[in-house]
């Protein structure tokens, strides 16, 4: 049985490896909306451009710079030690497997099974599966004692790759955040689009930051829902069906619960349009996918706006 997940990470950590950097947030022009909402009892986030601080804003699988998909895959191939079970053709050897990993990526975006009108999501961990399914042609082998099964291995793959491709941080006061609502004795949440390692980077992220304990002090995992496992990306309603089944169970309704992002047209408008109250974090713009005249379109507009995530105690903490 090989380290679990987040045993692997904090082995990653002892070697002193160099990641990426998340980019400092920048200020963006907004001007926060705090009024109380009494009714809320459950606030749920969006995890990346919101809790997390990332290059890019989100979550990506290609990036358009191509010396940082070079970095990423080149640190991957060798890692891994790839490059002796792979096929030997002209290019180096981030080259052969980038000639591979990018037409994978697109397929599955592109063949994904969804609803109409839906977004196909990629479950990074399949990819690199089937990658290293394919050097197991040239007698590729792996320490099972240190990665486990070949599912496992794949999700750690997928999280040395990611790492390597996009640096992330704990976005200003997300800490402060989720305890105060957590303490505020509010039920709280994740959904919209993620990976298998999301929740193991949100909490170590947090970590940097102080925080010691599981991530489910803060979240409840009833309430967590993320793309790649439902094979759908957000803007997609379905993110939202489980955690909402879960919050009637509870006792909640639609109403009384808060959606908070970074963007207003693929996750908090679908939101809105089942009823959850919507809060647009402005506070990074870096991440913010908000216009001003979406901000005042009837439709879209969002019933709260944070410039600071720690200002979420003022709309729904009852002191």
């Amino acid at each position: 049985m090989g380290k679990t997940l987040s045993e692997y990470a904090d082995w990653l950590d002892q070697r002193d490896l160099i990641w990426p950097a998340a980019p400092e947030p920048a200020a963006a022009k907004a001007t926060p909306h705090l009024k109380p909402l009494p009714e809320v009892r459950a606030v749920v986030w969006s995890v990346y451009g919101t809790l997390l601080t990332i290059a890019d804003g989100n979550l990506l699988h290609l990036v358009d710079d191509p010396l940082r998909m070079e970095v990423a895959l080149d640190k991957t191939v060798q890692e891994f030690n790839m490059w002796n079970s792979m096929y030997r053709k002209p290019g180096a050897p981030w080259e052969l497997m980038f000639q591979q990993y990018e037409p994978l990526v697109k397929e599955h975006q592109m063949t994904g099974k969804v609803r109409r009108g839906e977004h196909a999501e990629v479950d990074s961990a399949k990819i690199w599966k089937i990658l290293l399914e394919r050097l197991l042609q040239k007698k590729y082998v792996w320490d099972a004692a240190l990665y486990g099964n070949m599912d496992e291995y794949s999700q750690k793959v997928a999280y040395y790759f990611h790492s390597a491709l996009q640096g992330v941080r704990s976005a200003p006061q997300a800490l402060m955040a989720l305890r105060s609502v957590r303490e505020g004795g509010l039920l709280q949440g994740l959904v919209g689009d993620g990976q298998c390692f999301t929740t193991l980077q949100l909490r170590r992220a947090l970590a940097s930051e102080g925080f010691r304990d599981a991530l489910d002090e803060l979240v409840d995992e009833r309430f967590v829902e993320l793309s790649y496992a439902l094979g759908v990306r957000q803007p997609a309603e379905r993110l939202f069906e489980a955690p909402l089944e879960e919050l009637r169970e509870a006792g909640i309704k639609p109403g009384q619960a808060l959606y908070v992002s970074c963007r207003l047209v693929d996750d908090l408008a679908p939101a809105k349009k089942l009823g959850l109250r919507t809060a647009l974090y402005a506070g990074d713009r870096h991440s913010l996918q908000a216009t001003g005249s979406q901000v005042r379109d009837p439709a879209l507009k969002p019933d709260r706006i944070l410039t600071e995530l720690g200002q979420i105690r003022q709309i729904v903490v009852r002191e």
